[in-house]
């Protein structure tokens, strides 16, 4: 683990970067060849392993996805020592991002509400939109206006105080972003279409739940396209980890 209390990064050296993972199936797929090319070192660090007393993680934190819920902390203790080490980084304006269990757990530690979606879950292929201030944001920089991508999430969450929201679907908010330093992420950019037999391996009895077949997650739009936006999201991410980083250590 790359756990410590210190953020000076220098200039030239790479960036450490601890990625939370739930569940082994979910990874960082695509974004993890596009954030070692950025200059990112990244390692992954078990959920359940974090330590009671957890210090603060150095350099930048990527929270990934799982199929619990970010209020289940009951259920996973480790939730609520996550949704802790999250707000103590916002509380510094150190670099953190979420996706989907992720960003509810950014969400959560902003202090914000997460619950269940009342419009159902969104589980296959389809269409994000960048608002206004997502065109703008260099996170998303050469993505088009609307694009589609992939979704598997039950849970939502009340926009937390402060956030711009820079993603939408009919249905739910999918990106936000808190000041220049946290962003959460609700549907799956990082996935890897081939990986995805795992999840429906993992994931049946919700995906029979659901009334939906394997067509459903598999039936990925246009993979070529899906995977240059997925190189592109990391090469932006590690340009932005890079300056986060270094704003946060000076």
């Amino acid at each position: 683990m790359l756990l410590n209390t210190k953020q000076n990064v220098p200039a030239a050296a790479n960036i450490p970067c601890s990625v939370v993972r739930h569940v082994e199936i979910e990874d960082l797929g695509y974004l993890g060849e596009a954030l070692a090319a950025g200059g990112v070192d990244f390692e992954y660090v078990d959920a359940e392993t974090l330590a009671q007393e957890n210090p603060d993680i150095a350099g930048a934190l990527i929270l990934l996805g799982g199929p619990m819920s970010a209020y289940d902390v009951e259920g996973h203790p480790y939730l609520a020592r996550e949704i802790e080490l999250v707000g103590r980084r916002l509380e510094k304006g150190w670099p953190v991002l979420g996706i989907c269990l992720g960003a509810q757990i950014v969400a959560a530690a902003a202090g914000a509400t997460v619950h269940g979606g009342e419009r159902g879950k969104e589980i296959g292929w389809a269409d994000v939109e960048l608002t206004d201030a997502g065109v703008a944001d260099p996170l998303w920089a050469g993505f088009p206006r609307r694009f589609a991508t992939f979704h598997w999430h039950g849970d939502t969450f009340v926009v937390p105080p402060g956030a711009e929201v820079l993603a939408r679907t009919d249905r739910y908010v999918q990106a936000f972003r808190i000041g220049h330093y946290a962003y959460g992420v609700q549907f799956h950019p990082e996935v890897v279409p081939k990986a995805l037999e795992s999840w429906i391996r993992a994931y049946r009895l919700e995906l029979e739940r659901e009334r939906l077949r394997s067509e459903h997650v598999l039936c990925v739009p246009d993979e070529q396209a899906h995977r240059s936006l997925a190189f592109k999201f990391g090469e932006n991410i590690a340009r932005w980890l890079r300056a986060t980083c270094h704003r946060a250590s000076g």
